[in-house]
């Protein structure tokens, strides 16, 4: 900033110097305080009006330059001001070379016009002339630069017999105008490292999408990609879905997934388990009631179809839906309807259903125990989901997702050694992707080592499937075992067992399907104690 020189013009009492430094005080405050360039430069160009009187502030920036456009169609328009009306900012717009502000962006040169009344080429475009002050009014434009490019224009109104030197506002504009350029550039630096992680980020999220958790399921088996290649194929359309196979194979996550796929995943999707619904319950769960439609029904209440409206109800177990609730499902399932327990009124609904059952409803219709039409309403697309004994290669993904998961949730670091994944992928897991999880979360919790090696998996693997009666590992519980004679190994056995485990009781126990209690018991028995 040149050195201050004092106007002799200026009435008594008004030091310019210190206005100047409150002005350049207060806008580093605003720069400390906030780097959004929207909130410090109108706050700038209201102190350049209350301190300095430079009035009618306003920050014109330049729009993308159009394709292969010449730099005579590039158009800047004001983004930022103070002093000037919704309408005048909304009038602020400019071709490069027009008026006064176009040429200053077109020339990259400052531009004073010492009486606006006497500039033909002042446009009074933004604040009509009967809008401003009736004494000559000058106005300055000074470009704003951004590696050495003009990005746009910092321009003011000035009372021409205003008792301030001109030179000394074109000195404090020229800072001003600097420190906007470096706004701006630290604004579209930030704008484009946001640009490249939003880009990063979505391409990492199509990278999960498109490897091993789409919609949240694990796996690159090709009898899980079947299912999710059917499943993407009839998610945008409103068909009913049936989703077929054993309990525990992540229907509801299937369910959630048609959903997610489908041009409802903006919408409510609402899980109904039926087997868990009293048989008493179910029109009020699944229709909603109307006040006074029972004893205790002080309100009306919407019921889950009405909840899902615009989007898609998930009936899980829908084989276990009593026959009387089966014929309202259908007319709710043809008409879009259905009447709330205890009203007359019809309450129109649009709903996808998807629906599971671990039953052969086929059967069931031939039982009389599911009503035949509503099984052929269900039973559009059928889409049967693939055992874990199926998905033998999913298996390692699974488990290690399950550890991460439960050592998450229980602060834990448990790790699994590739001889304990050997062994889960060995075993047939009757129970399915649930009876997985829970051995894992079983194992994250009771292990007493950080990495669990298949000795130590043993003692919570389930019991083999047509073995339920295999002997205990030490340490578990809750296993049901043939209750078995005092007598019913020799004196012979007892020692032998204990040979081959080199007098380990508790192993000796365990190979011959005993507890280390019943062992013991039975040496006393034999004498062998």
């Amino acid at each position: 900033m040149p050195p201050h020189r004092t106007d002799p013009d200026a009435p008594p009492g008004t030091d310019w110097h210190a206005q100047e430094l409150l002005l350049m005080r207060e806008v580093m405050k605003l720069v400390g305080r906030s780097l959004a360039p929207a909130f410090v430069l109108r706050e700038m160009m209201h102190l350049m009006s209350e301190l300095l009187g430079l009035n009618r502030g306003r920050m014109v920036l330049a729009s993308e330059a159009p394709m292969g456009g010449k730099l005579s169609e590039r158009t800047a328009s004001i983004r930022h001001a103070y002093g000037l009306t919704a309408e005048e900012v909304q009038r602020g717009t400019f071709r490069w070379g027009e008026g006064i502000t176009g040429r200053v962006l077109a020339s990259g040169l400052p531009a004073i016009v010492q009486d606006v009344d006497a500039e033909p080429l002042f446009l009074f475009r933004t604040v009509p002339r009967d809008r401003l002050p009736p004494q000559t009014v000058a106005f300055i434009a000074l470009p704003i630069d951004v590696n050495g490019a003009t990005i746009g224009v910092l321009a003011c109104h000035r009372i021409r017999s205003r008792q301030r030197h001109l030179n000394d506002d074109l000195a404090v504009l020229r800072i001003l105008a600097t420190l906007a350029g470096q706004l701006l550039q630290l604004e579209q630096l930030v704008a484009e490292q946001t640009r490249q992680l939003m880009a990063r980020n979505a391409a990492l999220a199509r990278a999960l999408d498109s490897a091993s958790a789409r919609y949240g399921l694990i796996g690159q088996s090709p009898a899980l990609l079947q299912a999710l290649s059917e499943l993407e194929r009839v998610s945008q359309s409103q068909a009913t879905v049936l989703l077929l196979g054993e309990s525990g194979t992540g229907k509801e996550l299937f369910a959630r997934a048609v959903h997610l796929a489908s041009g409802r995943h903006d919408q409510p999707f609402i899980k109904v388990n039926c087997s868990a619904i009293p048989e008493t319950l179910f029109e009020s769960e699944l229709f909603g009631y109307e006040k006074g439609a029972f004893t205790g029904a002080n309100a009306a209440r919407a019921g889950w179809f009405e909840q899902a409206h615009g989007g898609t109800i998930f009936l899980d177990e829908i084989g276990e839906l009593p026959l009387a609730m089966q014929s309202k499902l259908l007319r709710t399932l043809q008409e879009g309807t259905l009447v709330r327990l205890g009203g007359t009124r019809e309450v129109t609904v649009n709903v996808r259903l998807v629906a599971a059952t671990n039953r052969e409803l086929a059967a069931e219709v031939q039982a009389g125990r599911f009503r035949q039409d509503l099984y052929y309403r269900l039973n559009v697309i059928p889409i049967r989901l693939p055992s874990l004994r199926e998905r033998g290669d999913d298996i390692r993904a699974l488990a290690l997702h399950f550890v991460n998961r439960a050592n998450q949730t229980h602060q834990r670091n448990v790790n699994l050694a590739p001889d304990a994944l050997a062994r889960l992928q060995a075993h047939p897991w009757p129970g399915n992707i649930r009876e997985l999880g829970n051995l894992i979360e079983r194992l994250v919790l009771l292990a007493d080592h950080t990495l669990v090696t298949a000795e130590t998996l043993e003692r919570f693997m389930p019991p083999m499937p047509g073995n339920a009666l295999t002997p205990a590992q030490p340490g578990e519980a809750g296993q049901v075992r043939d209750y078995q004679s005092v007598r019913s190994h020799s004196a012979q056995s007892l020692r032998d067992a204990l040979a081959q485990h080199q007098g380990n009781q508790s192993r000796a126990a365990q190979s011959l399907g005993l507890t280390l209690r019943q062992f013991s018991y039975r040496l006393r028995k034999a004498g062998l104690r």
